[in-house]
């Protein structure tokens, strides 16, 4: 009995030591809650303001970049990110991730996790962690969930569809350690040329805009994470990327109130944290030839802090981006000071760190910049990261991130959202639904490694159009036509393939009895293209090498094809012998899934256009069809 009795005090004083043991373990790492500021973190902020030096205070303005992938310790691009973190006193980290040409490489939520801690804990004070997770996670992380752009959420016309989209990312985004999105896109995709914002808006409407934003807002905010509504005074009304070089936006003061600026007065009434300025110039606003957005005083503090009455942060979008870059090249470091001196709080990813960070400190050591200005700023910036909790814990627990990431729930969400986007456009009731042929679905047939016992035929065939053999588009949505016809033939085709390829792609075509156009044309920074005129110019429309394959496609079976705009819906304006078209509004993998289950008749068709598409269809268009039963046999259409 005394044994026992031991035994059993041994066992509860052990439990009580891991018990208390696993409370000081939960106490290292952030606990991602409601954004809040406390009496506890108004007292960090205003003891650690106290202590800061003008140093100090300036690099607090700051974030970088920080590209995320595997790296040791004794890493020279590690190295310099640490010493950049505590020689420039860094306030901010801008997650993304290394790039190859176009495409980008991806690392694992794990790495990404680790990465950021390692970074927080070179920091003297915690840093804020920010990312552009317009389709969730999954943009920048592989093994999270996938949403598509934000225009196949206004296809929906659920706002619902767009807060759960804010509340799962938030969950992933904490767990990995970003606590800010620069995110959503409050841009009224009102111009069909647009290079860079198109299926990156939710719609044209200024108000359903609005809604999808306060929405997004609501979610994203009950997942604790931060959000941005950018580009301010609006991006969609443009003809050029500012990446690139000067965007204009051309309209006047009343145009802009009815349209550009309501859906960020929507951003703002929702409580949005943060407001991106674009590098814009708008005459409407500030006249001054060549003085963009960023660096308007009447724009960031006129308008934004005082007319529409923010009090968020105010952050500047790329500091490296041509629109910006070009009007400062022989001083470089005068950029970040503009940007400041208009009222921007957080200067982001300068062009120059070191050129930035001295000129900016030279402006408040000579009095161009007050110190009360300074500091200011730089209050903003730490309440922001106390409402965090940064000020308490700042490390993330990679433990949490098998609990928090890809949960089948959340995956599902986002594959119903990019199902209920599918739209229809034109039909001519030959093509679509078609079947599957041979194997039942989800059921291939078991073949031996390294060897294929399916021949391919001529029977379906798929050209997939992509912007560079390189990336992953297509690479779903072959996978999912050949689960249902494994003797579908599908051929890659891009820019510098199209012509040499045409004679066998004509050839495979005409031998076809029916063919699937996947057309990949999606909005991309900086996609440089040399101007007929001289220049760099950027666009969301198919090269020559591509246009003249679909149009000879076209000629030869448009009647036996159907065209899926897998991104940007406009492409048809160019194609008028389409017969068959479907708008997917994406290219994310969850789009590539739902437009082969819609043209197969898997699921229902019930989106409508959330913009106008001139010519062809107004806003709101859609044509609806139910899902088809599969009546398996031989692969034919269904009339």
């Amino acid at each position: 009995m005394l044994q026992h009795l031991l035994l059993t005090t041994l066992l509860l004083a052990a439990s009580l030591c891991f018990a208390k043991d696993n409370d000081k373990n939960r106490d290292r790492f952030l606990q991602p809650g409601l954004i809040h500021a406390d009496k506890a973190g108004q007292k960090w902020v205003d003891k650690t303001m106290r202590k800061m030096s003008s140093e100090h205070k300036v690099g607090q303005l700051f974030a970088i970049w920080v590209r995320v992938q595997f790296l040791n310790d004794a890493d020279p691009i590690f190295i310099q990110l640490r010493d950049n973190i505590r020689r420039y006193h860094i306030g901010a980290l801008v997650m993304s991730v290394p790039v190859d040409g176009p495409v980008l490489l991806k690392s694992q939520p794990y790495v990404a996790a680790d990465l950021l801690n390692r970074l927080q804990r070179s920091s003297k004070l915690p840093l804020i962690v920010a990312a552009d997770f317009e389709r969730g996670v999954a943009m920048r992380l592989n093994g999270t969930t996938v949403f598509p752009h934000a225009m196949a959420f206004g296809a929906t016309g659920k706002m619902e569809n767009a807060e759960a989209f804010g509340r799962i990312t938030a969950l992933e985004a904490r767990a990995v350690g970003v606590h800010w999105n620069f995110f959503p896109d409050a841009d009224v995709n009102s111009n069909p040329a647009n290079p860079i914002i198109n299926t990156r808006s939710f719609g044209e409407d200024p108000k359903q805009v609005g809604d999808f934003v306060a929405a997004y807002i609501r979610g994203a905010h009950e997942g604790g994470m931060l959000t941005t509504a950018k580009h301010f005074p609006g991006h969609g009304d443009t003809a050029a990327d500012s990446h690139l070089g000067l965007a204009h936006v051309t309209g006047d003061r009343a145009r802009l109130d009815a349209v550009e600026l309501q859906p960020f007065r929507r951003a703002i009434a929702a409580g949005v944290d943060a407001v991106m300025v674009a590098h814009v110039t708008v005459p409407a606003l500030d006249p001054e030839p060549n003085r963009v957005a960023t660096t308007s005083k009447a724009i960031v503090t006129g308008l934004l802090k005082e007319d529409m009455g923010f009090r968020g942060i105010v952050v500047t979008d790329a500091l490296d981006m041509a629109g910006l870059t070009r009007l400062y090249a022989k001083d470089i470091g005068r950029a970040a000071v503009e940007s400041f001196k208009a009222g921007n709080d957080m200067l982001i990813i300068p062009a120059n760190l070191d050129a930035s960070y001295r000129s900016v400190l030279q402006a408040v050591q000579s009095g161009e910049i007050s110190r009360s200005r300074l500091d200011q700023s730089v209050r903003k910036i730490l309440e922001l990261k106390a409402s965090l909790g940064l000020n308490k814990a700042r490390l993330v627990d990679p433990g949490r991130l098998s609990i928090e990431i890809a949960k089948p729930e959340n995956l599902a969400v986002g594959q119903r959202i990019a199902d209920e986007a599918i739209t229809l456009i034109r039909d001519n009731g030959r093509v679509i639904p078609l079947q599957s042929f041979g194997t039942s679905l989800g059921t291939p047939e078991v073949a031996l490694p390294y060897q294929s016992l399916t021949e391919v035929s001529n029977r379906l065939v798929a050209v997939i159009f992509s912007d560079d053999l390189r990336t992953d588009s297509g690479r779903m949505l072959e996978r999912q036509i050949l689960t249902r016809v494994p003797d579908a033939r599908v051929i890659y085709v891009d820019a510098r393939s199209a012509a040499g390829m045409k004679p066998d792609v004509v050839e495979a075509v005409e031998a076809a009895e029916h063919v699937i156009a996947a057309v990949y044309v999606v909005p991309t920074a900086g996609k440089a293209m040399r101007a007929a005129g001289g220049g760099l110019k950027n666009t969301v429309a198919m090269d020559n090498a591509t246009g003249s394959l679909l149009n000879a496609i076209l000629d030869r079976a448009a009647d036996r094809t159907v065209v899926l705009a897998m991104g940007n819906p406009y492409v048809v304006q160019d194609f008028p012998a389409i017969q068959n078209y479907v708008c997917a509004f994406s290219n994310a993998t969850v789009s590539e899934t739902a437009a082969v289950k819609a043209i197969f008749g898997e699921i229902p068709i019930g989106g409508h256009l959330p913009v106008t598409i001139p010519g062809i269809a107004s806003r709101g268009e859609g044509l609806e069809r139910p899902a088809q039963p599969s009546s398996g046999g031989s692969f034919h259409v269904q009339q």
